[in-house]
């Protein structure tokens, strides 16, 4: 008669290495850089592309849900609703969010450049490289 139980943890223990693997891939264990960095000015290029969709996500009031938002030329962009500042790199005590710089087609894939904005003081850091550097705009 055989056990039903040695399948299950075989899977299991398959999984648990799947999702290892996943996810030091994705970073997400080991998230900040050692080398990561928060600058008190933008002088870097992009920074006219990040101030410009920060003034375009204030005029549609820094929306608070994560998705798709209409932008100018008939294209999207897209908010992921509260940044948990977990690295610690921004000022802490604040509630952030994050919304990307660049429109493209809706449902299209995200790239790496992000404006983070504290809904409390109204400052904004833009982050070139998914939030492994931020830049005070």
């Amino acid at each position: 008669m055989r056990t039903q139980h040695r399948p299950r943890l075989f899977w299991l223990a398959r999984l648990t290495v799947l999702l290892a693997a996943v996810m030091s891939m994705t970073g997400v264990v080991g998230i900040t850089p050692a080398n990561a960095a928060v600058y008190n000015s933008c002088t870097i290029s992009r920074c006219a592309d990040a101030r410009a969709a920060d003034a375009t996500w204030a005029s549609k009031g820094y929306p608070t849900s994560a998705g798709w938002y209409t932008w100018s030329g008939g294209r999207y962009n897209y908010t992921g609703g509260r940044f948990y500042n977990r690295e610690g790199q921004l000022p802490s005590g604040a509630t952030y969010y994050e919304y990307d710089v660049y429109p493209r087609a809706r449902g299209a894939a995200r790239d790496a450049y992000r404006i983070v904005v504290n809904r409390s003081t109204g400052v904004t850091w833009f982050s070139p490289n998914h939030y492994t550097d931020f830049y005070r705009l």
